[in-house]
């Protein structure tokens, strides 16, 4: 790794960060500055190093690392895939030797989507492989304890900075308000106030007290709040491009970010949404100026890096399918019509572009002043100084990366997290906990080799003593490949599936698991289940240590669930709780009767289970 000689006075640490930010500033090109400007998504080469030209298209993205750094002058890369953490550490210096071979030897910053819980959708998260595992961010919100939150996050920090991972593409503080939006899992839940008080406590994990060299900076989405979408449809795909208020919450929607820049987050994000029926200008709200420099910059007093959402600019081709650019409201102009748009609304950086060559054009055509480029590659300079990736932090160690991810010890923290997670609705003739010894089980969606450690495997339903079936959300199929990752549509079971389950439920008592990515309709199943536990992101030992009292759930649900279709369809998408007549309302949760249940049972090293508290069930 080459040693980096204080030539010029932006090298050399001793002195104030704005002096270096602008020293390195002063002798930039345009060019270089323009490659500032853009964040794109880049693969890691399965044998770990950064991936090349010459690889030809080997992965979903297939990329060009020495020429992006070099020629094209991008230094911030968002990192998709996994690897284990040794070579996360390699690949992340040797694309760091690379930006030192540069002309001014600007270092790269890497940034990555959530990767510490169970959902894959590489559009929004990664899941948790050699990292530790913990519930989604909607689970650690059923748990609504704040130093709980800041402990995942500080741990997060903790692994991420191993492997050289500087930005943190979360947390997400939308506001869960319609039932069908698929991106419910990454946030908080429906409720303003706490969505509040954990994302404080979320930022302060990753970034400290104030952003310096031990810190990950958080980039806090979506802003001004992506819950309210038009019939629950993700603004990813054209058809769910529009925001609405029916309800008139839009300052509601405003309140976690509020708390978020309070705290100090570093970077936001604005949604891909088009605001329909408001006082703002009915373009996406990464072209909205009104929102970014109006709202966000005057308003809400945020001084920190915008950076837009991934893919305003250029169509592109995602596993090979086409997808338009994300340009909701200016389809019409071109891309140069488009960036200048956003620089104008006030944004810093464009999100999964790389397309440098088009803010040189705008400079010198006279449409965008070099001046105006100057202040967005200030603070994301700054940042870069910050940080310290000119300094001790541009490279790291792989033999303490090793150490650090997935440790036994943050891996424990966060099995305990999965467990208080998990949310009890239903438990009649208190099912909960099964103390009997070795029952005869018949289970579905779980591993076998687990549930063996628990009872003995019955033939089926009939020859049970219990049943304990492990259900996900239901969601509407959808052909193109990147959106069917993005559950969308129905919550109900479809006819003959329900039927199905039914069957099971009519046959022997039966403990129902369900994982709510979103809130599932299951009026039948909760009325005819012996019990039902909902998860948000936990292992099968996970789940069944709370059905047979091994641990003490605490979880309450962080959205109600609704008792029908027609009650989402009626509701407004801007507004919490509103389905008539919740099958559970929101905070619904039972606790367990575990007295003289041995704890000790729970084969864990080192979690630490909370104590009995509260009613029982």
């Amino acid at each position: 790794m080459r040693t980096t000689i204080a030539v010029h006075p932006y090298q050399d640490r001793a002195r104030p960060v704005d002096e270096r930010v602008a020293d390195l500033l002063a002798r930039m090109t345009l060019e270089e500055k323009a490659g500032l400007l853009f964040h794109t998504v880049i693969p890691m080469h399965p044998d770990g190093r950064p991936v090349e030209a010459a690889d030809g298209d080997e992965s979903d993205f297939p990329a060009d690392t020495t020429g992006l750094v070099r020629d094209h002058g991008l230094n911030h890369f968002n990192l998709v895939g996994t690897a284990g953490p040794r070579q996360l550490a390699e690949w992340h210096n040797a694309v760091q030797e690379i930006a030192a071979g540069t002309r001014l030897g600007i270092p790269v910053t890497v940034s990555t989507d959530p990767r510490h819980s169970f959902t894959l959708n590489i559009g929004a998260s990664i899941q948790a492989g050699a990292f530790s595992a913990w519930p989604e961010a909607i689970g650690l919100a059923a748990v609504r304890d704040p130093e709980l939150v800041h402990r995942f996050a500080d741990i997060a920090r903790q692994e991420y900075l191993a492997v050289g991972l500087r930005v943190a593409l979360h947390p997400q503080v939308d506001l869960a308000t319609e039932p069908r939006w698929s991106r419910q899992m990454g946030t908080f839940g429906a409720d303003a106030a706490l969505t509040s008080e954990l994302v404080q406590a979320y930022v302060r994990g990753f970034q400290g007290e104030r952003l310096g060299p031990d810190s990950v900076a958080t980039m806090v989405k979506h802003f001004p709040g992506g819950g309210p979408q038009k019939d629950g449809e993700d603004p990813h795909f054209p058809h769910g491009k529009e925001q609405v208020y029916p309800g008139g919450m839009r300052e509601l929607h405003l309140a976690p970010f509020r708390a978020a820049i309070e705290a100090g987050a570093a970077q936001m994000m604005p949604y891909y949404g088009q605001p329909v029926g408001t006082d703002w200008e009915e373009v996406g709200f990464g072209f909205n100026r009104g929102v970014v420099t109006g709202l966000l910059r005057e308003q809400l007093g945020f001084g920190g890096i915008v950076c837009t959402d991934w893919g305003l600019l250029t169509d592109d081709e995602i596993f090979g399918e086409p997808h338009q650019a994300r340009a909701w409201g200016v389809e019409h102009l071109t891309v140069a019509e488009r960036a200048a748009k956003a620089l104008d609304a006030g944004v810093d950086q464009f999100g999964g572009e790389e397309c440098p060559e088009v803010i040189v054009d705008l400079v010198r055509s006279g449409r965008i002043a070099e001046e105006r480029i100057d202040h967005s590659v200030r603070r994301l300079l700054r940042e870069k100084f910050v940080l310290g990736l000119f300094d001790d932090r541009r490279h790291v160690d792989p033999d303490a990366a090793e150490e650090t991810v997935g440790q036994a010890g943050f891996r424990a923290a966060g099995a305990a997290a999965q467990r208080r997670s998990l949310t009890v609705l239903a438990n009649r003739d208190r099912t909960l906990p099964v103390t009997r010894t070795a029952p005869r089980l018949h289970t579905e969606g779980l591993d076998r080799c687990v549930v063996s450690r628990y009872g003995r495997h019955a033939a089926g339903p009939a020859e049970a003593d219990l049943a304990v079936l492990r259900l996900f959300t239901p969601y509407e199929y959808r052909p193109n490949r990147f959106e069917s990752m993005f559950h969308s549509g129905r919550l109900d079971f479809p006819e003959n599936d329900l039927a199905a389950i039914l069957r099971v439920l009519d046959t022997v008592p039966t403990v129902v698991l369900i994982n709510l990515e979103r809130p599932a309709v299951i009026p039948e199943i909760a009325e005819r289940a012996a019990a039902v536990i909902a998860d948000y992101g936990a292992s099968d030992e996970a789940m069944l240590d709370v059905v047979f009292g091994r641990a003490r759930p605490e979880g309450r649900l962080p959205f109600e669930l609704p008792r029908s279709m027609a009650a989402v369809e009626a509701s407004r998408p801007d507004v919490p709780h509103d389905t008539a007549d919740p099958l559970f309302p929101y905070g619904a949760g039972l606790d367990l009767d575990l007295a003289g249940v041995d704890l000790a049972d729970l084969d864990l090293a080192g979690v630490d289970l909370p104590g009995p508290d509260g009613d029982d069930a």
